[in-house]
Order: C-alpha cells, then sequence, then structure tokens
C-alpha cells in the first residue's frame, strides 16, 4: 500500500514537470516571433537605417545632398546617385521616396495618400568640408 502511495506521487510530479517544460518552449517560441508572424515595421526600420546609414557615411552622397538648393516651398533636384542608391537597395515589397529638408523644418511628403501606413525615418548630415549648411535626409516607405 505504502508502494503504491509512492508511485503515484512520482507521477504527479512527472506530469508537473511535463507541463512546466512545455509551457516553457511555447513562452521562447512565442517570444521569439516564430508564431504570430513577423514584425512588419521593424524589417522597414532595420532597411531604412541601413540606407540612410551609408548614404551618410559615403562623403560623395553627403556632398551630393548638401549641395542641394532648398528654397522655401520650391522644387529642387533630387540628387542621382543617392535616388539610384535607395532604388537598388529597397527591397521588392516596399516603394521608398526620400526628401531633403532643412534641419529645422518640418519635413513630409505629400504624395502617400492618408489611408496608408508610412514608415518615416531620418538622418542628419551636417558638413561636408569647409561649408556648414546641415540638412535632413528623410527617407518615406510604404508597403506595396
Amino acid at each position: 500500500m505504502v508502494m503504491n502511495n509512492k508511485r503515484g506521487w512520482i507521477r504527479i510530479v512527472e506530469a508537473v514537470i511535463a507541463v512546466l517544460l512545455i509551457a516553457g518552449v511555447l513562452i521562447f517560441v512565442i517570444s521569439k516571433g516564430y508564431i504570430g508572424g513577423q514584425d512588419f515595421a521593424s524589417d522597414v526600420y532595420d532597411f531604412q537605417i541601413s540606407v540612410l546609414r551609408e548614404i551618410e557615411l559615403n562623403s560623395d552622397l553627403r556632398g551630393d545632398i548638401l549641395g542641394v538648393d532648398i528654397e522655401e516651398g520650391g522644387a529642387y533636384v533630387f540628387p542621382p546617385r543617392v535616388t539610384d542608391l535607395i532604388n537598388s537597395r529597397t527591397p521588392s515589397y516596399l516603394s521608398c521616396q526620400a526628401k531633403i529638408c532643412n534641419m529645422t523644418d518640418v519635413c513630409f511628403l505629400d504624395s502617400f495618400s492618408g489611408e496608408e501606413e508610412v514608415y518615416a525615418e531620418s538622418v542628419g548630415i551636417t558638413a561636408e568640408g569647409n561649408e556648414f549648411k546641415p540638412r535632413q535626409l528623410k527617407l518615406f516607405c510604404r508597403k506595396v
């Protein structure tokens, strides 16, 4: 009779350990994002940061951006080398556009409609050589 009681407790402990093990695996899998899909916003953010960082660290592209004459509300020619870099790095599931603004201005883009989710990230381009005329390069992306 005492022997049967010990076997019952051992089975209860085994069941509790099995439940805890399964719960731990589920929590790990859910926290890593294997269930529920990927975080699209995080992927877009990573893409934007990498492209802007590449532009920021390239002195030729930085010079192209700082050489743009920005007028209040006026049109300007966007540097073609910067456009080519952005287009070559943009994944097929995104549509991206960039804009150059003064550092103190609010930089927004009118070409996307108000019903879309637009992801925006910016970088400051401050100096090239002896000139100091800081610019803001802002990258706007939306899902295609």
